[in-house]
């Protein structure tokens, strides 16, 4: 049974996988007869013979390496397992997602200006999205010499190389030094072109490059932030506009706006109500003149009755019927 078990050797497969690691390298182990290659979701395996690279393998699934790998390598194509014979090969694994870093200036980079002689001290904050795109590269200048490779090695020869790009970037075409956000994406781009330049020496390229924010010392801030609120003084009408169109947009979660709406509504409403109040005095006074004049003109006295007879013209006294011809005064 001893002697069988020499036969089965271990599976070949990415142990102990982690999120931020770039590659890892299977090796210092002999691959015998039935033993299997297993690659994931988001691995491309890459068989190396003494240093050279005899193939790389991309589609996911678990593999017979005698059957479904051997005759596919380079040099070892013709290789038959014996008994108690193996390969000692090695087996990079490589992890072909896209990473995305955080990336910040360590320390404040003096920009030069005209209107500060030490410079402009700045820091800036962003993010980088880089994968594998060269195995070649990466073996040669990387994998030989590595078990493995991790984001946190990248990020740091990016931002090795940041303040110099950034102070490049910067001072190119003589951009606003107080307005550097505005040009963010003019500088970003320029700087992931010249990264890219450097980082696929090691068969990495960058896909993307982002500037978040740029970071002014504590003073400059504060002097900003005094310059913007006078500006905004000196124009108080165009203030309270924007206010209000600021409320608006947000459903009345500004203050400053909704108080403002609710004096003009307030105003409004009120104004509504005096002009109800005047139009119902208006009209009171009309009825009551009118029925005075109704009175008067009709001549009738206080029981509705005529004060004379319309027969004979017999003065009726308020009563029902005339006395003198009966006619009856109310009916």
């Amino acid at each position: 049974m001893g002697l069988f078990s020499k036969q089965f050797s271990n599976v070949v497969e990415w142990e102990e996988y982690r999120d931020d690691v770039i590659f890892w390298k299977w090796t210092n182990r002999e691959i015998k007869k039935g033993s299997r290659l297993i690659i994931r979701p988001g691995q491309d395996a890459i068989f190396m013979y003494n240093g050279v690279i005899e193939g790389i393998f991309k589609e996911e699934g678990s593999f017979d390496i005698e059957s479904d790998i051997i005759p596919f390598l380079s040099t070892l194509k013709g290789f038959k397992f014996g008994f108690n014979s193996g390969i000692r090969a090695e087996v990079l694994f490589v992890n072909t997602k896209e990473f995305t870093v955080k990336w910040g200036t360590k320390n404040p980079i003096a920009i030069p200006t005209q209107t500060l002689p030490g410079g402009m001290p700045i820091r800036a904050f962003g993010t980088f999205n880089f994968k594998v795109d060269d195995y070649v590269a990466l073996i040669d200048k990387v994998a030989g010499v590595k078990q493995m490779y991790c984001v946190e090695d990248v990020r740091e020869r990016v931002v090795a190389v940041l303040d110099q790009l950034l102070m490049k970037w910067i001072t190119r075409e003589g951009k606003d030094m107080f307005n550097l956000q505005a040009n963010a994406f003019d500088i970003a781009s320029g700087i992931k072109d010249d990264l890219d330049m450097q980082i696929c020496k090691i068969g990495i390229t960058i896909t993307d490059f982002t500037i978040s924010s740029f970071s002014y010392p504590e003073e400059v801030q504060k002097m900003q932030t005094k310059a913007a609120s006078q500006s905004m003084v000196g124009d108080m009408n165009r203030y309270t506009q924007m206010a209000m169109a600021d409320s608006l947009a947000k459903g009345g979660r500004s203050n400053i706006a909704g108080d403002m709406m609710n004096i003009q509504m307030g105003m409004a409403v009120g104004q509504q109500m005096m002009n109800n109040m005047n139009s119902a005095n208006g009209a009171g006074f009309s009825g009551t003149a009118g029925a005075a004049s109704d009175g008067a003109g009709s001549g009738a006295s206080s029981s509705g009755a005529p004060k004379f007879c319309p027969e004979c013209g017999t003065p009726t006294n308020g009563a029902k019927f005339c006395s003198n011809c009966g006619k009856k005064l109310i009916n």
